[in-house]
């Protein structure tokens, strides 16, 4: 048998297992989504909810009054550091040549 033929077998038998893996994968997956929620599922699910509202409940409470408001800008009096401001020769000019 030459390595041609033997390579085109092993790639067909893969391509079969490949398919029946797929398959399989493919219908336990659908059969997952269309099953109801057992008890266990969803008191972990409503665990998980109760720890996400404590969370955020001890959240707010530990960084009230320590976190700045969020209106305040600090670049409001920011100096002017534009150095092309101070230097452009065009500034009095009514119209700007490169226009």
């Amino acid at each position: 048998m030459n390595k041609k033929t033997l390579l085109l077998i092993i790639a067909v038998v893969l391509l079969i297992g490949l398919g029946v893996g797929g398959y399989f994968y493919w219908s336990n997956w659908k059969k997952s989504k269309t099953t109801p929620k057992s008890t266990e599922s969803q008191a972990f699910t409503q665990a998980l909810e109760n720890a996400s509202e404590a969370a955020g409940a001890i959240t707010e409470s530990a960084t009230k009054g320590v976190l700045p408001s969020v209106g305040a800008n600090p670049l409001e009096s920011k100096p002017d550091v534009n150095p092309a401001d101070k230097a452009n020769p065009f500034k009095n000019v009514k119209t700007n040549p490169f226009e």
